[in-house]
C-alpha cells in the first residue's frame, strides 16, 4: 500500500510540475500580456495547487497538511483576482490585445465610439447588436 501511495504523490507532484511548465512556456510563448497573464495565472495556480496537495498527501503531520490546504486555498483565491486586476491595469495603460484576439469587450467601455475594426457590427460573441449613434446629443439615431 505504502507503495501505491508513493506512485500517486509522485503522480500529483509530476503533473503539478507539467502544469508549472505549461504556464512558464506560456509566458515566452504568448503573444500579448493578457495572454501571458492568463497562462501564468491558471497553469501556474493548477501547478503549484497540485504540488502543495501532493505535500499535504506525503505528510502524515496535521499543521503540514492544513498549511498546504490554506496555500491552495490562498492561491485560488488570489490567483485569479490578481491576473485580472493586472491585466486591467495594462488595459488602461494603453495596452491592447494581439491581432489574433477577435473580440476586444473593453474596447467600447474603455473608449465608446471608437472602434479598432471599424464596423459598428456590435459583438458577435453575445449576439446583440451595436447601439445606434445618435446626432450631436439628441436622442434620435444619427441619419446619412
Amino acid at each position: 500500500m505504502s507503495a501505491l501511495y508513493d506512485i500517486i504523490v509522485g503522480l500529483m507532484l509530476l503533473v503539478g510540475a507539467l502544469f508549472a511548465l505549461a504556464g512558464a512556456v506560456g509566458v515566452l510563448r504568448f503573444p500579448d500580456v493578457f495572454m501571458r497573464s492568463h497562462a501564468a495565472s491558471k497553469a501556474g495556480t493548477l501547478g503549484s495547487g497540485l504540488m502543495l496537495l501532493a505535500l499535504a498527501a506525503y505528510a502524515h503531520e496535521l499543521d503540514v497538511v492544513t498549511r498546504a490546504v490554506a496555500g491552495v486555498i490562498f492561491f485560488l483565491l488570489t490567483a485569479p483576482v490578481s491576473a485580472h486586476l493586472l491585466a486591467r491595469a495594462a488595459y488602461m495603460a494603453g495596452y491592447r490585445p494581439s491581432a489574433i484576439t477577435r473580440i476586444d469587450a473593453l474596447e467600447d467601455v474603455v473608449r465608446p465610439g471608437k472602434r479598432a475594426s471599424g464596423g459598428a457590427g456590435g459583438n458577435p460573441a453575445s449576439g446583440k447588436p451595436a447601439k445606434a449613434k445618435t446626432a450631436k446629443g439628441k436622442g434620435t439615431p444619427k441619419t446619412r
